[in-house]
């Protein structure tokens, strides 16, 4: 659970310091300049889907699905991003794939041990 919550945190905080700082645009620029046509619709796809995510995953919902979508966002930003800047992220690079690539492990922890758990719905048993 420790490590489930502290994912879905550290996914949270890097969407809501997009959306508290103002660079959903930048990013959506930076997205377009990659020949993705629709750059700013997908960011504002992308910060939904982390803010949501994040708190359905910290609750344990959806945890495989979840974990799936997050690996794939973290695989498109390795190859449009980080794969260039190399592999470390600080000290002997900057902004390489070494984070990404933790994180997907972790994703994969959480989708290889998450409990079956069913979702009930308001006024369901």
């Amino acid at each position: 659970m420790l490590l489930r919550v502290a994912t879905a945190f550290i996914f949270f905080a890097h969407a809501a310091v997009r959306v508290s700082t103002g660079t959903m645009g930048q990013f959506g620029d930076f997205l377009n300049t990659k020949g993705l046509v629709y750059g700013h619709p997908m960011v504002w796809g992308i910060t939904a889907f982390e803010l949501a995510g994040s708190m359905l995953l910290a609750l344990g919902y959806f945890v495989r699905a979840l974990s799936a979508g997050f690996m794939v966002m973290l695989l498109i930003g390795i190859v449009l991003i980080h794969a260039s800047l190399g592999w470390f992220v600080g000290e002997h690079g900057t902004g390489g794939s070494e984070y990404s690539f933790l994180l997907i492990m972790v994703l994969l922890v959480l989708a290889a041990t998450a409990e079956k758990r069913p979702v009930s719905l308001p006024g369901k048993p």
